[in-house]
């Protein structure tokens, strides 16, 4: 089989491995459709944290289950599917409470271990979720990023008619944005740029404002019939964004910081308690959170189309990678198809 290998930094090579046998546990894949992420481009940039090489990058997989393992009932051959790319231990106290998706010794497939960016993988049973024929293999290649959002949103607990601020409008927060508008929610978006605004308003329907005009506040409150939001989804990772957004929750309100930023995240107490505001952070996905895209995109209540901007042939993809990936300005999420 043919495998793109990230040997080092700036380096992608094809080489050829041996197609994989299953394990008792496990399922091979036939990859047929890649979504390209943020941790991908760092991985070959060589900027990403906690990463080792040679690596096969891609966690957003989708493809046909070509062989199971022998102690595998629930799946079969011939079977579209998509991965659920953290391998959880089990035993950790985030596994026993059902949170898998934190787990202390978590591997991520793409990141950890070898991912997608190859025409078979080899995946356990537990990783891999059948998608209906009526979600194309495009779609299904994006619902492990619409999952990171489907979660930050239920870690939010919104509900219907719920006022919800999602800030910062890539990938993971324009997912925020449709989810939430999905579960009910009263959504605004803030961004700086006029562009994605646009974008916002048009295909998503809803209202933006933006966060660098001196009357920010003032268009906020409107947007919200003179109110602040009860529930404020931060996907910047902007140290000034997380610092602020204690400043623009109602009382009682939840703030969910789903963008990661590596420095400290500092605020007023005397704004953080008289408002009683609870603060979390939202990691990876569960099960539940999967599943809950890939029914919304069954019903066509979630499009795929609100991300792709580019897609991509595996065969050529390492001669374009730099240039067409790394460094397009243009691309906002691209997919690698398989033949």
């Amino acid at each position: 089989m043919k495998t793109l290998v990230c040997t080092e930094p700036k380096n992608l090579e094809y080489v050829t491995r041996v197609k994989p046998e299953p394990k008792s546990n496990e399922v091979v894949l036939k990859v047929k459709a890649v979504g390209i992420c943020g941790t991908d481009i760092h991985a070959w940039a060589g900027v990403q944290p906690f990463f080792e090489y040679p690596r096969v990058l891609g966690h957003e997989i989708f493809g046909v289950i070509d062989s199971v393992g022998s102690n595998v009932t629930n799946l079969q051959k011939d079977q579209r599917a998509i991965v659920m790319p953290y391998v959880s231990c089990g035993k950790c106290d985030a596994c026993l409470n059902g949170k898998t998706n934190c787990c202390e010794n978590i591997s991520v497939i793409g990141v950890h271990q070898d991912g997608g960016f190859s025409e078979f993988l080899t995946v356990p049973a537990d990783n891999i979720l059948p998608v209906d024929d009526n979600v194309s293999a495009d779609a299904a290649a994006f619902i492990e990023p619409f999952s990171i959002s489907a979660h930050a949103v239920r870690r939010a607990n919104i509900k219907p008619g719920h006022n919800v601020l999602v800030v910062g409008s890539g990938p993971i927060g324009l997912g925020a944005a449709a989810v939430a508008k999905a579960n009910g929610g009263n959504v605004v978006v803030a961004d700086i740029s006029k562009e994605r605004q646009a974008f916002i308003e048009d295909k998503l329907e809803l209202k933006t404002v933006n966060p660098m005009d001196d009357n920010f506040e003032e268009s906020l409150r409107n947007a919200f019939g003179g109110r602040l939001p009860l529930k404020v989804l931060d996907a910047t990772g902007n140290m000034h964004s997380m610092n602020n957004a204690v400043n623009l929750i109602s009382h009682g309100g939840d703030i969910v910081f789903i963008g990661l930023h590596k420095g400290d995240v500092t605020f007023k107490d005397t704004e953080f308690h008289k408002k009683e505001t609870t603060m979390m952070g939202s990691r990876n996905a569960t099960k539940e959170d999967f599943q809950h895209v890939i029914n919304l995109m069954s019903q066509g209540i979630l499009s795929y189309k609100l991300m792709l901007t580019h897609k991509f042939k595996f065969d050529t993809l390492a001669n374009v990678y730099e240039e067409e990936v790394v460094n397009n300005k243009n691309l906002f999420k691209g997919i690698i198809e398989f033949s």
